[in-house]
């Protein structure tokens, strides 16, 4: 009997929005390349501690101790650095130095990456683009950075301008959705009605919606279905259900909802 499963296609990464938030990150080093860690980290909410020789710290580094955005250990790396640490980074030009660090976060069950060594990294940073809420990943697993940049900036330019704020436009729904329809038995249909909405226009579509008619929208929750686009426009300045014809699919009017 032949399957039609997805083949396995071995070889690469698990890749996951890792939740920091709150974390303890480790940075070992203070150079370009921490700075970008920093920086990833620092989007994730996390707790930043840089260990390096404050003469090791480029501007930005140095403009983050500063701004007090990360805390700052002014000498090389130690053990008792990493003792509560949920993550640790390395980022300096001592290959033995940062062997040592990998072997000890191994013992101590810490993820930890070691910048442009795959094999002593428990995880990769990819290529990412951000706009708002959302963000796209492109990994090559560590063979090849700079192409990910590239794929990375392709892949930006084929987005909507406003990529980022039609999903802050719907996550505002799904908010609003929950304050109307908060039961969990309302849960099923909270879902599927989502869903009608995701399906209902297209990306750029999305991104043009402004929030009055995301509360537009919300109205046709109650009758379980979606307004088309045209009829979404045509409620802008004149919300009133009553007051709106709707196509009801057949053939030659409309009727009022």
């Amino acid at each position: 009997m032949a399957h039609t499963f997805p083949k396995v296609q071995g070889g690469g990464s698990l890749i996951v929005a890792w939740q920091i938030r709150g974390k303890k990150v480790v940075v070992v080093g203070g150079g370009e390349v921490a700075a970008g860690r920093i920086l990833n980290c620092l989007d994730a909410d996390a707790v930043v501690t840089v260990v390096a020789p404050a003469s090791g710290l480029n501007p930005e580094v140095a403009y983050r101790v500063n701004q007090k955005e990360i805390q700052h250990i002014d000498r090389l790396f130690e053990p008792a650095d990493i003792e509560d640490a949920d993550m640790v980074l390395t980022a300096v030009d001592d290959p033995e130095a940062s062997t040592r660090i990998w072997k000890l976060c191994k013992k101590r069950r810490i993820p930890v990456n070691v910048a442009d060594v795959p094999p002593e990294c428990d995880f990769y940073f990819g290529s990412v683009h951000r706009d708002g809420p959302l963000q796209i990943m492109v990994s090559t697993n560590g063979k090849g950075p700079r192409l990910a940049r590239a794929i990375r900036k392709y892949i930006a330019q084929l987005l909507p301008k406003q990529a980022g704020t039609a999903i802050d436009s719907v996550g505002e729904l799904r908010v609003k959705l929950r304050r109307i329809a908060p039961g969990p038995e309302e849960g099923p249909k909270r879902m599927a009605w989502m869903t009608k909405v995701s399906d209902a226009y297209s990306f750029a579509e999305l991104c043009s919606l402004t929030d009055e008619d995301i509360n537009n929208i919300l109205q046709y929750y109650a009758l379980g279905s979606v307004p088309q686009l045209d009829v979404l426009l045509s409620m802008r300045g004149n919300s009133d259900l009553s007051k709106i014809d709707v196509f009801d699919g057949s053939f030659g009017f409309s009727v009022g909802v």
